[in-house]
């Protein structure tokens, strides 16, 4: 069990907050296999104060997937603030505040890892946000803007000093983007000098790197982002790693429910066929590896709508659990 502040999680696993992928669907999906927290895609801060719809609909929950955090992200310490009280009311459980982000068009603005540039921004926007929001608030960073400039040890001394109820850890600097191997020193580092729980984060693509992860470092808490997308039983499979079992790969007939349970949960949300758009992406990684997936992969364009989503996931799992050719 991990606790950060006064919300307990059911484990020491969270899922990343990853844009175009932590919808709702995805999220309920997840947490059904064994997340412990999971997250909301990044939302602007900015966006959500002036009323954009397509920013608000973001905070959209389900009492099946709390605990919930909500990453917001901003570079002006009263919007974050409101924003924050914002995802609270909208159901938030944590509120997470993005310091990490490498994409140009939030950096730009002086948001996400542009922030890691400036301690003293780091400790008003933190403040902020901590005296106005009533759940508890976490932050996650990254090793330093550029390795000309290594400054994840004091961002988050200064993050813990503000109220934050934790942080967690990307071990790249933002100039690297995904470019290089995650030094997971740094974790061990922070969590060295911190007394807020540490969440490490970074290349955790197989289940046992979840566990190396937590003995090498120390760290409160794995969260686990790409490695999620092709395997959403990653969660489950920790879990049962943890327990000195071997690791159980899902079987075709799970594969086949997974994908057809998360279509139903996204045509709750949108229309079908911009359902069938939005799990083109996932198909190509819940398939990586299986036989034929080559195949499948180019049938995945023909997916329009429920009807041809069914046939066309029916009759690749059926050829797969005959052993066709």
């Amino acid at each position: 069990m991990l606790c950060i502040g006064s919300v307990k999680l059911d484990n020491s696993l969270l899922m990343a907050p990853m844009a175009g992928y932590t919808t709702l669907a995805f999220r309920l999906m997840v947490k059904k296999l064994g997340a412990g927290c999971v997250s909301s895609e990044m939302v602007s801060a900015n966006g959500l104060t002036r009323s954009h719809k397509k920013t608000t609909d973001y905070l959209k929950s389900h009492p099946a997937e709390k605990p919930l955090s909500v990453q917001i992200f901003g570079s002006h310490p009263e919007v974050m603030a409101m924003a924050a009280e914002m995802a609270v009311e909208a159901g938030a459980d944590l509120v997470d505040i993005n310091m990490g982000c490498p994409v140009r068009k939030v950096v730009k603005t002086g948001a996400g890892a542009a922030l890691l540039k400036d301690p003293g921004q780091v400790a008003r926007i933190v403040s902020a946000v901590r005296s106005a929001c009533s759940c508890p608030v976490t932050v996650k960073i990254r090793a330093g803007w550029s390795p000309a400039g290594p400054v994840a040890i004091e961002i988050a001394r200064v993050i813990e000093d503000c109220g934050a109820d934790a942080v967690t850890v990307h071990p790249r600097y933002a100039t690297q983007g995904f470019s290089v191997p995650a030094d997971w020193a740094w974790i061990g580092r922070i969590k060295e000098r911190l007394s807020i729980p540490v969440i490490g984060n970074g290349d955790i693509f197989e289940p046992s790197s979840a566990l190396r992860m937590k003995k090498e470092t120390g760290c409160d808490g794995v969260m686990i982002g790409r490695g999620a997308i092709g395997n959403p039983w990653i969660f489950r499979q920790v879990a049962t790693m943890s327990q000195g079992l071997p690791e159980a790969q899902p079987s075709l007939s799970e594969r086949r429910s997974f994908i057809l349970d998360h279509f139903g949960l996204l045509c709750e949300s949108v229309e079908e066929q911009r359902a069938a758009l939005a799990i083109r992406g996932l198909l190509l990684s819940c398939t990586r590896g299986l036989p034929h997936s080559s195949q499948f992969r180019a049938s995945i364009a023909q997916i329009k709508n429920r009807g041809t989503l069914v046939n066309t996931i029916d009759n690749y799992f059926s050829k797969l659990e005959n052993g066709q050719t």
